[in-house]
C-alpha cells in the first residue's frame, strides 16, 4: 500500500517536471518572440506623431528613490506633456518632494492636486479619478510613484497610440533591490517568474489582455467610454482591471519593448510574505484559471519530489539537472535579455529558495482573502477591496 501511494506521488512528480520543461520552453520561445517583434515595433513607431501627454502620478507616502524617479519624468525629450501628482491628505509627505521639484523645473507644467473625495476603498484609483478632471490633453499616462524611466520613454510609449486600434501601452520593469534578503528575493520574482509569466501569457493569449502598473498609457475617449476610473475604484489589481476593461472594447494591449526601473524597499522577510502574499491574492482574484495552473510550473519543487519518491534513482537526478537548466535559462533570458537587470547574477544563487518560497505563498494564498495595503488591512472578494476597521 505505502509502495503503491509513493508510485502515485513519483509519477505526479515526473508529470509536475514535464509540465514545468514545457512552461519553461516556453518562456524562451515567447521571449524571442518578444524581442523581435519589440525590434519591429520602434521601428515604426519612431515615425509617428507624439501628441500632448497628461502623467499621472497618485502619491501615498515616500518610496525609495522617490526624488529620482519624479526627475526621470521631468527629463524627457518630449514635445509637450504635463504632470500631475495627486494625493489624498495635504499633509502626505510626498508633498515636500513636489515642491523640491517644481523648484527645479520651474518650465514644466506639474500641478499637486489635493484629492479629498473618497470614492472607494482603492484610494490610489479614487485620487486619479479626480486627478483627471484637471488633466488637459486627450492622451494620459499612468504609473507607480517609485517608477524611474529613461529620457526616451515617453517617445516610445506614446507613440503607438497614433494607431486607433491599439487602447493601453503597458511595459514590463525590473526591481532595484535594496541590501536585504527580503528585497533581494523580490528583485528575483519580478526578473525571473513574475515577468516571464506575462510574456507568456502575451504569447498564448495572443496579445495582452491587461495591464501592468509600472506604465499604462491610453486615450481619454476609451476611459471614458467605460465610464471612468471611478468603475475600478473596488478593486486591488487596478491597473489589471484597466487593461481587461480596454482589451473588451475590442482594443489592442500593447507590451512596449520600454522596460522600466523601480527601487525596492528594504523588505524584511516578513515584509516581503506580505506584499507577496497581497500580490498573489490579487492574481488569484483577477485569473483564477491561471493562477490554479501555477502548480504545473514548479520545477524545481516537483524536481526534488521526484529525485525523494524515486528514493534518489540516477534517472531522478538527470530529470532535475534538466528542468534546473532551464530554469536558469528561463531567468537569464527575461532578467538579462529582456530586462536588463544588473543585479541578476549576484542573486541568481537565491533562485531556489525563492522558487519554493513561491509554492508555499502560493498553497496558503487559497485560504484567507486578508491583504495588507499601504498599512490598511483588506478582505478580498472576488478581487474587490472590502476594508477591515
Amino acid at each position: 500500500m505505502i509502495h503503491s501511494i509513493a508510485r502515485v506521488f513519483e509519477i505526479c512528480a515526473i508529470l509536475g517536471c514535464l509540465s514545468s520543461s514545457v512552461y519553461y520552453l516556453l518562456c524562451l520561445w515567447s521571449v524571442r518572440a518578444f524581442l523581435k517583434e519589440s525590434k519591429s515595433v520602434a521601428a515604426t513607431s519612431s515615425t509617428r506623431s507624439l501628441p500632448p501627454v497628461s502623467i499621472l502620478k497618485p502619491l501615498k507616502g515616500i518610496d525609495p528613490q522617490i526624488y529620482a524617479s519624479f526627475r526621470s519624468h521631468c527629463l524627457q525629450d518630449y514635445p509637450e506633456f504635463e504632470i500631475i501628482f495627486g494625493v489624498s491628505d495635504e499633509s502626505d509627505p510626498a508633498v515636500t518632494t513636489v515642491e523640491r521639484l517644481k523648484q527645479e523645473f520651474p518650465e514644466r507644467s506639474i500641478q499637486l492636486v489635493v484629492c479629498p473625495e473618497i470614492l472607494g476603498p482603492n484610494v490610489k484609483v479614487s485620487n486619479l479619478e479626480q486627478m483627471v478632471r484637471v488633466a488637459k490633453f486627450q492622451h494620459l499616462l499612468v504609473n507607480d510613484s517609485d517608477i524611474e524611466v529613461e529620457r526616451d520613454y515617453l517617445r516610445r510609449i506614446i507613440a503607438p497610440l497614433a494607431d486607433n486600434e491599439v487602447g493601453l501601452v503597458t511595459s514590463l520593469y525590473r526591481g532595484v533591490a535594496a541590501p536585504t534578503a527580503g528585497s533581494q528575493l523580490e528583485s528575483l520574482g519580478i526578473s525571473t517568474d513574475f515577468c516571464a509569466g506575462v510574456v507568456v501569457a502575451r504569447w498564448l493569449e495572443s496579445g495582452l489582455h491587461f495591464g501592468l502598473g509600472s506604465t499604462l498609457a491610453f486615450r481619454r475617449r476609451e476611459l471614458e467610454s467605460l465610464g471612468g476610473f471611478k468603475v475600478i475604484v473596488d478593486f486591488l489589481a487596478d491597473d489589471y482591471e484597466l487593461g481587461q476593461r480596454i482589451a473588451s472594447l475590442g482594443l489592442h494591449v500593447l507590451l512596449s519593448d520600454v522596460v522600466v526601473e523601480t527601487h525596492l524597499p528594504a523588505y524584511d522577510f516578513s515584509g516581503f510574505l506580505s506584499h507577496q502574499m497581497r500580490w498573489a491574492r490579487g492574481v488569484r482574484d483577477a485569473r483564477l484559471g491561471g493562477y490554479i495552473g501555477l502548480v504545473s510550473t514548479f520545477g524545481f519543487l516537483w524536481g526534488l519530489l521526484s529525485i525523494l519518491f524515486s528514493g534518489g534513482a540516477r534517472w531522478a537526478w538527470i530529470v532535475f539537472g534538466m528542468v534546473l537548466v532551464l530554469r536558469i535559462l528561463v531567468a537569464l533570458a527575461v532578467g538579462r535579455s529582456v530586462l536588463k537587470d544588473r543585479q541578476l547574477f549576484a542573486h541568481l544563487w537565491l533562485l531556489p529558495v525563492r522558487d519554493l518560497i513561491a509554492v508555499g505563498i502560493w498553497a496558503v494564498s487559497f485560504w484567507g482573502s486578508t491583504v495588507r495595503w499601504r498599512g490598511d488591512r483588506f478582505e478580498l472578494k472576488k478581487g474587490r477591496l472590502i476594508r477591515i476597521s
